[in-house]
C-alpha cells in the first residue's frame, strides 16, 4: 500500500507455527506473541516478560576489565593523580560523571576535561594532551573516545602518562598503545557486546573496581545514567540493555536524584520517569551544552548534588536547548528537501558552510528520518570542513568513516553503527562522497521505501487491556520499536494545530468509536496537509501512546502515516 507520502506500507510476515508455540509455551495473547516473534526475542527476553531478572557483571571474567581494573587501582594506591577525558554527548557526560562520583567518594586525586567541539575537536588529539599535562597527570582515563587517537597515545608514551581507553566506536588495528583499552569491537572474546555504549562499559568497569579495592560506593544508585547515554546514543534497547532499562525504570527513584528532579520539575513534567522522558527531553538538554558551546555543564551537572549547582546547569542548559531549537528550526526551513529527493543519492550528503557545527548531527538524524536512508550534514570549521553521520539500521557508518580516515580521504574522524563523527579537507569533499556512495553499492545495502507496520487491528483494540498488554514488552526503542497498527476506514472529526508544528484531532470509526489522536512535526509536510484538509474516509498508521494531561492518563493514537 503506498501512503500519502510516497512510503510502500507492507504487514510483517511471522511464522504462524512461532506464534501458535509461544502462545501456548508462555500464554501470551496472539498480539503479544506476534510482536515477540517479529522482534526475534531470544529465551532471556521473553523470560523478561513476566519475571524479575537480576543484572549481573558479565565482564568479571574479562582480561581486558581485569587488567585495567589492576591499573586503576595501582594508580589509587599510589595517589596518582588522574585525568578522566571524556566526550561531549550525553555518553561521555554520563560516562565521566560515574567517575566523578566515585573519585569524589573515595577522595582521589583527579580533574576532569570534556572537550569544546570547536576549540578542541573531538577526543583524543595531541594538542588537547599538551594541555592537559600540565596539571600532572599519571594516568588518563578516555571515556567514549581515544579508540583512533594512535598519535595522542604515542605523545603519552613519550611523557610517561599511562592510558585506559573505555570506548565503543570502531576501532582497527594497528590499535593504540594504551596501557589497556576496553572497547568490544577489538574482537577480543567479547564482541557479542558491541552494542553497548561508553557509559554502560564505564558502569560494569567501575563495579569490578568498586569489588577490588573494597569500597562502600553505589555505582547501581546511577544506572539511569548508563539507560538515559544507551537511548541517546541510540543503542539498541535489547539484550543487556533492555535488562538494564527494565531494571532502571522499575527501580528509579527520582526524588533522590536531583539533577534528573530538576530538569523534571524545570520542564514542569509530572509523569513516572519512561524511556521518551530520557531520548526527548532530558538528552536534548544534556546534549544543547556540548552543541553551544557549554561541554562541561552535563558532567557538572550529573555529577553534583548540590542544589545551587544543580539549579544553576539545569536553567542554563535548559536555555542553550530553547536556543538550539530555534537554529534548527532556521537550518530546516533553508533546507530544499525536493532537490535533495531529486538528487536520489543512496546517502544524503547536505553541505551547508553556514550551519553550526554543534548541529549538524542533529540535521543529519531529521535528514535520516526524513529520507529514511543515511544522512551526512557537513560544515565550514576554520580551514577544514567538519561532518556528522548518522545511519540506518543495515549500513555500519562508523566502519565506513574508519575505512574513509585509514584512505586518507579525511583528516580523522569516527563512530559506530548508527553516527560518527569526522574532519575533511575542503578539496576532499567530492572524493568522500563518491567514496561513501561506492561504498554503500559495494556492500550490497539495499534502499528500501517499504516501511513495515505489525499489525491490522479494530478500533475497538484501542482499549487500556490492549494497551496494556502491548506494554509488555517495553521499553520501546531502538531494536524494539513501538508496535506500529493499521487502522481501516477512520474519518477526521476535528483537528487544530499545536505550537505551529504538530496536530491534534478526533478520529471516527464506522462504529462510532473515537478516536483521540496526534501528528507531530507535521505542519508544511503531505501528512498535515491532508489530515487538516480532507473529508473521507481514510486509513491510518500509528502507535498506541498514553497521554498524561493534569494528571488524567487518556489512550492517544500517534499518527505515522495515512493511505487514502
Amino acid at each position: 500500500m503506498i501512503s500519502i507520502s510516497g512510503k510502500n506500507w507492507e504487514q510483517k510476515k511471522n511464522n504462524k507455527n512461532l506464534i501458535e508455540k509461544l502462545k501456548q509455551d508462555y500464554s501470551l495473547s496472539d498480539i503479544l506473541s506476534r510482536l515477540v516473534v517479529s522482534r526475534k526475542f531470544d529465551e532471556e527476553e521473553l523470560n523478561s516478560i513476566d519475571n524479575n531478572l537480576k543484572l549481573n557483571n558479565i565482564f568479571s571474567k574479562n582480561e581486558d576489565f581485569k587488567k585495567s581494573v589492576e591499573l586503576v587501582t595501582n594508580s589509587i594506591i599510589n595517589k596518582e593523580c588522574i585525568c578522566i577525558l571524556g566526550d561531549y554527548d550525553v555518553d561521555g557526560s554520563a560516562a565521566t560523571s560515574l567517575f566523578i562520583r566515585f573519585f569524589e567518594y573515595i577522595k582521589h586525586p583527579y580533574f576532569y576535561y570534556i572537550p569544546d567541539r570547536e576549540k578542541d575537536g573531538y577526543g583524543a588529539s595531541i594538542k588537547l594532551f599538551q594541555k592537559l599535562i600540565l596539571k600532572k597527570p599519571k594516568l588518563i582515563i578516555m571515556l567514549d573516545c581515544g579508540s583512533t587517537s594512535n598519535k595522542a597515545i604515542e605523545f603519552l608514551n613519550e611523557n610517561n602518562i599511562k592510558s585506559l581507553i573505555i570506548d565503543h566506536h570502531e576501532i582497527n588495528k594497528p590499535f593504540p598503545k594504551a596501557n589497556f583499552i576496553i572497547n568490544p569491537k577489538k574482537g577480543n572474546g567479547y564482541i557479542e557486546y558491541d552494542y553497548l555504549c561508553a557509559a554502560t562499559l564505564t558502569y560494569f568497569f567501575l563495579d569490578l573496581l568498586i569489588k577490588k579495592i573494597e569500597v562502600k560506593f553505589k555505582v547501581s544508585d546511577f544506572l539511569i545514567y548508563v539507560l538515559l547515554a544507551t537511548v541517546c546514543d541510540v543503542m539498541p534497547l535489547r539484550k543487556l540493555n533492555r535488562l538494564i532499562a527494565i531494571i532502571t525504570l522499575k527501580n528509579f527513584d527520582i526524588n533522590k536524584n536531583i539533577a534528573i528532579n530538576e530538569l523534571f520539575n524545570l520542564s514542569q513534567r509530572k509523569n513516572k520517569l519512561n524511556i521518551n522522558d530520557l531520548g526527548y527531553l532530558i538528552g536534548p538538554i544534556l546534549n544543547a551544552g556540548g552543541r553551544l558551546g557549554k561541554s562541561n555543564f552535563a558532567s557538572e551537572l550529573l555529577a553534583s548534588d548540590n542544589l545551587k549547582i544543580v539549579n544553576n546547569k539545569s536553567n542554563e542548559l535548559i536555555k542553550l536547548n530553547n536556543k538550539r531549537k530555534k537554529i534548527e528550526k532556521l537550518i530546516m526551513d533553508e533546507i530544499d528537501f525536493k532537490k535533495i529527493e531529486n538528487e536520489d543519492k543512496d546517502i544524503v550528503i547536505y553541505y551547508n558552510p553556514n550551519i553550526n557545527e554543534g548541529l549538524i548531527g542533529i540535521i543529519a538524524a531529521r535528514l535520516k528520518d526524513y529520507f529514511n536512508k543515511p544522512a551526512i550534514v557537513i560544515t565550514n570549521s576554520n580551514e577544514l570542513l567538519k561532518g556528522s553521520a548518522r545511519s540506518v539500521f543495515n549500513y555500519n557508518i562508523g566502519r565506513v568513516i574508519k575505512n574513509s580516515f585509514d584512505k586518507n580521504i579525511i583528516v580523522n574522524g569516527g563512530g559506530h553503527n548508527a553516527a560518527a563523527g569526522f574532519t575533511l579537507k575542503k578539496n576532499n569533499l567530492k572524493k568522500f562522497d563518491d567514496f561513501i556512495q561506492k561504498d554503500f553499492l559495494n556492500l550490497g545495502s539495499f534502499r528500501d521505501n517499504t516501511f513495515l507496520y505489525d499489525a491490522e487491528v479494530s478500533s475497538l483494540a484501542l482499549n487500556m487491556d490492549f494497551y496494556v498488554d502491548i506494554k509488555k514488552i517495553e521499553p520501546f526503542g531502538t531494536g524494539n520499536p513501538n508496535p506500529t497498527f493499521l487502522l481501516k476506514d477512520l474519518k477526521i472529526i476535528k483537528s487544530s494545530i499545536l505550537d505551529n508544528k504538530h496536530i491534534s484531532l478526533i478520529l471516527k470509526s464506522k462504529t462510532g468509536f473515537s478516536i483521540n489522536s496526534i501528528s507531530f512535526n507535521s505542519i508544511n509536510n503531505k501528512v498535515g496537509e491532508y489530515l487538516l484538509n480532507y473529508k473521507n474516509s481514510l486509513n491510518v498508521l500509528g502507535q498506541i501512546n498514553e497521554n498524561i494531561w493534569n494528571n488524567k492518563k487518556t489512550l492517544q493514537l500517534t499518527i505515522r502515516d495515512i493511505i487514502i
